[in-house]
């Protein structure tokens, strides 16, 4: 018999597959990996924003094999990220799912099962992000660089080429890790922290921000002239106090990146961006694998902002 990982109202627990665990759709794919994400971590603490429905199957990203589908040959190596899997509808923290295949992304041919787990919703999420952000010249700040999103960009970004600018609260313990991801600064939190003026001295070309709150305020007010910002979290706040000045003075764009209902091209494009120009190497040393049970400590310790790097669930 396999396991599942569900969440009731009484709690996270592991318990006897059962095939009503696999969710309704026109493709059937055996999962080998899932990931542990920032919503996974409130879904696991039983977050009622994040599960919709009692009891449920978290984890928002699956990678297996296609088994039977009207339009996928078998076999084929696949990812769903998002899509309401793990919120709205049992996720793949269990071996077996059912999901329409218009949901469903093929996995490049560079990746693996593990890789393509690794990348999850974090890499996907960093990917879309890039993009956002589009050409642009000069230095560019991750905010929340050591969570699995920032991780990913600040080696995306640094393979294209970019000057990165890497945001944690911690670093002496983390400056090397940024760093040998292609981070050319590390930034201490502290200095996005504290409210600001609504306007100040123009210091990055673009941004990518995971965290939201006081600090994306800081990042908008600190973007040069004609400047891109990417938002993604709200770790530190959904509340965002700031003006409209950088918007209208420095003609500052704010770019929302919703991966959870991003169309099948802009997907295959975020795909193609990570087989193309992420570092398998880097990806391998921010990532650690853990089975169903050691998913409930891991999303303890993102909530306690003490994780950092990507985490790979074997549910098979």
């Amino acid at each position: 018999m396999t396991s599942t990982l569900l969440v009731t109202v009484d709690g996270t627990q592991i318990v006897d597959t059962q095939d009503e665990h696999a969710g309704d759709g026109d493709t059937t794919l055996d999962l080998t990996y899932s990931s542990v994400n920032y919503k996974d971590a409130l879904a696991l603490n039983g977050n009622k924003g994040v599960v919709r429905i009692w009891p449920m199957v978290p984890g928002i990203d699956a990678v297996g094999t296609v088994v039977e589908s009207p339009t996928l040959e078998a076999g084929t190596l696949v990812t769903v990220n998002g899509s309401g899997i793990g919120e709205t509808r049992h996720g793949a923290y269990t071996p077996r799912m059912r999901i329409d295949a218009s949901l469903i992304t093929k996995v490049p041919s560079r990746f693996d099962d593990f890789s393509a787990a690794a990348i999850g919703t974090a890499g996907y999420t960093a990917a879309l992000s890039v993009l956002g952000l589009g050409d642009f010249d000069g230095d560019v700040v991750v905010t929340g660089a050591t969570g699995g999103v920032g991780s990913i960009a600040v080696q995306l970004l640094s393979s294209l080429g970019k000057n990165v600018i890497a945001v944690t609260g911690r670093v002496d313990e983390h400056g090397d890790y940024l760093r040998s991801l292609g981070a050319a600064e590390v930034m201490d939190r502290a200095e996005l922290s504290e409210p600001g003026k609504p306007l100040q001295k123009g210091r990055f070309a673009a941004a990518v921000d995971t965290v939201g709150g006081v600090p994306l305020a800081n990042v908008l007010a600190q973007v040069q002239m004609g400047g891109v910002v990417t938002a993604c979290g709200n770790a530190a706040g959904a509340d965002l106090p700031t003006t409209v000045l950088p918007f209208i003075l420095r003609g500052v764009a704010l770019k929302g990146i919703n991966s959870v209902t991003a169309t099948p091209e802009l997907r295959d494009e975020a795909w193609q961006l990570l087989a193309n120009h992420l570092d398998l190497d880097s990806l391998a040393s921010m990532t650690t694998t853990v089975d169903l049970a050691g998913t409930i400590e891991v999303g303890k310790s993102l909530l306690a902002g003490t994780h950092h790097g990507r985490t790979v669930v074997k549910v098979s």
